[in-house]
């Protein structure tokens, strides 16, 4: 089995792209990268093709023909890591709000301490996050009370998108029925794990804020969390969410 992956979507990323890739690649331990970018305007992917020069064997790009979402991008990463035989594959963001030197502690945490899911959380240890204004941390707060509500998970952050998965994980998982993109699609891997009986353990993380480039948040993945999560515990209570 080849080793860790590291899956990170992009769309309009050019601030960032390069130092991040260059702050993975500097880690003590070594983690390959998967670029995911939805044709970029601003050229990300031409850059990531340029630093691929500098990086092979450790630098892959998959280019797709739009913006189509943060879960079919992962979902798309997800599939190329297990036909290429990795054993960790991770979710990070590539705006710096994930701390790359976290990977490591993710790893440990599936690797050492035999978890098969290992998340960055936010709030296992309170409420770890910089530069957010206060309405959206009560609003990120208030979403991870109500997915804890409705799904009896007992993840304090269900919606971090910061995630180590053993390959188990996404073998046991059908990515084809994975329906939701933005956080809703967070929650619904999180929940399909839990519901498949993997040992989940969240890892303390301190999430800052983007500094550069444009938020993706919008009025529709905040809606389609809210109602995704009422969909899928009823699905899941009539024995009709497939896993």
């Amino acid at each position: 089995m080849a080793g860790a992956l590291v899956v990170v979507p992009t769309f309009n990323e050019i601030e960032n792209i390069e130092k991040l890739l260059r702050s993975v690649f500097s880690l003590p331990r070594q983690f390959n990268v998967l670029v995911v970018d939805d044709n970029s305007p601003d050229h990300t992917g031409q850059k990531v093709k340029a630093l691929m020069q500098e990086f092979p064997e450790r630098l892959f790009l998959e280019e797709r023909k739009g913006k189509l979402g943060l879960g079919t991008a992962y979902i798309h990463g997800f599939k190329w890591a297990l036909e290429h035989g990795y054993e960790y594959i991770f979710e990070m963001d590539a705006d710096f709000s994930h701390n790359p030197k976290d990977l490591v502690r993710l790893y440990k945490a599936c690797e050492d301490d035999k978890y098969d899911l290992a998340i960055g959380s936010r709030y296992k240890t309170g409420v770890n996050v910089v530069n957010w204004p206060i309405g959206r941390v009560l609003l990120s707060l208030g979403a991870s009370k109500y997915v804890r509500l409705l799904t009896g998970m007992r993840i304090k952050d269900p919606t971090a998108g910061f995630v180590c998965y053993k390959r188990s994980v996404l073998e046991k998982i059908n990515l084809d029925k994975i329906h939701f993109v933005g956080y809703a699609f967070q929650i619904e891997m999180k929940y399909k794990a839990y519901l498949s009986k993997f040992n989940i353990v969240e890892v303390p993380v301190v999430f800052i804020d983007r500094t550069r480039g444009e938020s993706k948040m919008s009025s529709g993945i905040i809606s389609e969390a809210i109602f995704g999560v009422i969909s899928m515990r009823f699905k899941q209570l009539f024995n009709k969410l497939e896993i």
